[in-house]
């Protein structure tokens, strides 16, 4: 029998090292962790457990995190992005006593359409009318209400449909609920260049090369939406596996081809899109928020601020912030969110 050296012995107590640190931070909960943003970080964090629920046409993939009888906060994510644009913000917010619900968007991660029949519907009354259902389906009577980018849009669109459900609001990019009839019009061409990938889903070989290439497209859009940010690979990747839902390319196609009048929506929806294409006035509590890079296309803040008639304050995150706002800047979106909280009282 060979003799253990002194590298034997170094080697042995590493391995019972590695194995014990391992199973001490498998048993951190996701509330405990926080990241420190100067340390080098080896692979993001992740939500862990991933809950499933029937709610309207739906059955959604979401986080719950943080105390079950906590204020409850409803975050909704934008395109191409997914839940763990509030990867950093959760576990932070549910240790001051909210609770987290962070749902993928029909088309986006383990969210399934119930019925094949379904249509793959992406007009912004829909993803409102997600929100709520997954509201009854939870028993929350009401949430304060968060997101940026589609789902920005899609808690505008609740808090003026149905203010009684919303408490009060953080909006990245400010009052985005949309119309058709405007949609049609035509803008400005250098305005119009910020719109190139709406316009290239209008046809059936943008359909095609965004099913194809959908990674390159959304990291593409990454980049050009918040231009200073330094993301790495993990990070990335995290989020680009969300778009392989089969349903993904027929919802994202079908909200921007909706958008500006050149497909149909569901007449089920007919009455709320009437309702938001009148720019309804959001009069709950409400922050709205802009980073100082966004590159992505988004109204100036004195173009909506009219339209907040209840409370309201706009802030501006400097350093760099561009679309992602919460995942780039989770601490400004975890100070608005406990700000508007204590208006709402």
């Amino acid at each position: 029998m060979r003799a253990r050296s002194s590298d034997d012995t170094v080697n042995r107590t590493r391995r019972r090292l590695l194995r014990a640190a391992a199973t001490t931070v498998a048993a951190i909960p996701m509330s405990a962790i926080i990241t420190d943003s100067s340390a080098p970080r080896v692979s993001p964090p992740e939500f862990r457990p991933l809950r499933q629920i029937d709610a309207g046409d739906l059955n959604i993939g979401y986080v719950d995190i943080g105390p079950a009888d906590g204020r409850p906060v409803l975050l909704l994510h934008g395109w191409p992005y997914d839940i763990h644009s509030y990867v950093e913000v959760a576990p932070l917010l549910a240790a001051r006593g909210f609770r987290l619900i962070i749902p993928y968007l029909r088309g986006f991660g383990t969210t399934r359409f119930i019925s094949r029949d379904t249509m793959r519907n992406g007009q912004q009354a829909a993803l409102a009318v997600d929100g709520i259902a997954l509201m009854d389906a939870l028993g929350l009577q009401t949430a304060l209400l968060g997101g940026f980018d589609w789902g920005a849009r899609a808690a505008n669109c609740i808090a003026a449909l149905w203010p009684e459900r919303c408490s009060a609001m953080v909006s990245v990019s400010g009052y985005l609920i949309g119309s058709r009839d405007a949609g049609r019009k035509p803008l400005p061409p250098k305005t119009e260049l910020n719109w190139w990938y709406q316009f290239y889903f209008s046809t059936e070989r943008g359909r095609a090369g965004y099913a194809a290439n959908r990674s390159d497209f959304a990291r593409l859009i990454w980049e050009l939406g918040s231009p200073e940010w330094k993301f790495d690979d993990a990070t990335f990747a995290q989020s680009a596996q969300s778009l392989e839902n089969p349903d993904h390319v027929d919802v994202v196609v079908h909200n921007y081809r909706w958008r500006i009048g050149v497909a149909p929506g569901e007449s089920k929806y007919d009455a709320l899109e009437a309702r938001l294409a009148a720019s309804p006035s959001i009069t709950v509590p409400t922050i709205t928020l802009e980073g100082d890079a966004n590159g992505a296309p988004h109204p100036d803040n004195a173009s909506y601020v009219r339209k907040f008639t209840g409370w309201h304050e706009h802030r501006l995150i400097r350093g760099g912030i561009g679309h992602n706002l919460p995942q780039e800047a989770p601490q400004a979106f975890i100070d608005a969110v406990v700000d508007v909280d204590r208006i709402r009282g």
